[in-house]
C-alpha cells in the first residue's frame, strides 16, 4: 500500500507572470506561458485581463512553438 510514502520530489516553486481576471466576481486568471494572445480575455467572463506575478509551482508548456 502506498499510503504512507512520502513524495520525494521537491516542489519548485518561483514568481511566474499571470494573467488575472479583473472582474470583481470573477476568480480566473492564466500563466502567461499558457495564454492564447498578447492581451488574453477571460475565458470565463469575457473581461479583460491584467497582467501581475504569483508563486507558483513551475509548470512547463510545451505545445509553445518558436516563431
Amino acid at each position: 500500500m502506498g499510503f504512507g510514502r512520502k513524495n520525494n520530489e521537491e516542489v519548485v516553486k518561483e514568481e511566474v507572470v499571470i494573467w488575472d481576471c479583473v472582474s470583481e466576481t470573477c476568480k480566473c486568471w492564466i500563466r502567461d506561458n499558457f495564454k492564447s494572445s498578447e492581451t488574453p480575455k477571460c475565458p470565463i467572463c469575457g473581461s479583460d485581463m491584467a497582467q501581475t506575478t504569483r508563486e507558483l509551482q513551475v509548470v512547463n508548456n510545451n505545445s509553445i512553438y518558436s516563431k
